[in-house]
């Protein structure tokens, strides 16, 4: 690692991405190209990796939000926190964790209920009863999953799932 490149920020072992482990690391983006406070999309065949810059390093993880899979990569970064551009739901990259539960509520990771919520400024929501309020009280937000990350000769390397065959 260079003097001047980021390193990647920890993340608990537990979120790691299935099939990341022992996988290859693959050259995903140079460093320069992910500026402190930024975010990046980077494909791979039908895999969309969020590649972001917190003040903790670098965090690669699905480019999906966690409650219902809009691009985070679209979204606001502040600090470690990710803002979704759907619903103002907002994750903490550090943890994985939800910091403010989605407008549609829902489910915690642990199983705790949120109920909807309007923001400031906003004409209340109504939870009309119905499949459409049954499923979003039914909605869990899953916790971030993580893909190893390290900085070589200024370049971010992803260790990302081999691809399926066939």
């Amino acid at each position: 690692m260079g003097a001047m490149d980021p390193g990647p920020a920890p993340f608990p072992a537990h979120l790691q991405a299935p099939g990341s482990t022992g996988s290859a690391f693959e050259t995903m983006l140079d460093v320069a190209s992910l500026p402190p406070g930024s975010m990046r999309r980077v494909s791979r065949g039908d895999l969309d990796v969020l590649l972001a810059h917190t003040p903790a390093g670098i965090v690669a993880t699905d480019d999906r939000c966690p409650h219902m899979s809009a691009p985070l990569s679209i979204g606001t970064l502040d600090g470690c926190v990710v803002a979704c551009p759907l619903h103002d739901g907002r994750f903490d990259l550090a943890t994985g964790d939800p910091v403010q539960m989605p407008t549609t509520g829902g489910l915690y990771p642990d199983g705790r209920y949120h109920p909807v919520w309007t923001p400031d400024g906003r004409e209340p929501k109504v939870d009309a009863p119905g499949k459409k309020a049954e499923a979003r009280r039914l909605t869990r937000i899953r916790r971030f999953r993580y893909y190893p990350v390290r900085v070589v000769d200024g370049w971010i390397e992803v260790a990302l799932p081999p691809v399926p065959e066939g």
